[in-house]
């Protein structure tokens, strides 16, 4: 497992190593002593899955307020997305800034997000599943988010014309909220 830095403070990329045999291979996803090395969280309260059938599926951008923010340890298990964060933190230097990685079954790859920062991704393939490791449960009355396509945050898609729900196509734009 190498976890690396990434250029928005807080956010790491994680390159998961697997151990591969006449079987298949066995991945570690998740370390609490190499996570603690970096200082990074290792209680995780919840774990959700979600499975999106159709390419170019986009979900997001979504983060949870204060009192409860999440950190999350995001990868995907199954197919490949375009994981997307954006530094939604006030009082950041790096505020309204975002990064993307593609995250799939074959690359091994996991993103930890902390607090602050808004998460979506966009499915580069069929039927992809992406499994979450949460540090708050999840409260709706916390929930929030920021349009997948404001202006101002010009993130590059890979795909045209995603498909979006209508919940997620109804979120405020970053200088609203």
């Amino acid at each position: 497992m190498i976890i690396q830095e990434t250029s928005l403070r807080g956010v790491w990329l994680v390159e998961l190593s697997p151990h591969p045999d006449a079987r298949g291979y066995f991945l570690r996803t998740f370390c609490a002593g190499e996570f603690a090395r970096h200082a990074l969280n290792t209680d995780w309260v919840q774990s959700n899955m979600s499975y999106t059938s159709v390419r170019g599926m986009l979900r997001g951008m979504h983060f949870q307020r204060d009192p409860s923010p999440e950190i999350k340890l995001v990868q995907c298990v199954t197919g490949v997305i375009q994981d997307v964060v954006v530094d939604v933190r006030k009082d950041s230097p790096t505020f309204g800034r975002w990064l993307a990685y593609e995250l799939s079954e074959r690359n091994h790859r996991a993103l930890y997000i902390p607090a602050g920062f808004a998460h979506g991704f966009q499915c580069l393939s069929d039927d992809c599943r992406v499994s979450y490791q949460m540090s708050s449960a999840y409260d709706p009355s916390l929930s929030g988010g920021v349009r997948w396509n404001d202006p101002d945050l010009a993130i590059e898609w890979p795909l045209s014309n995603p498909v979006v729900s209508e919940r997620d196509s109804q979120l405020p734009v970053l200088s609203s909220i």
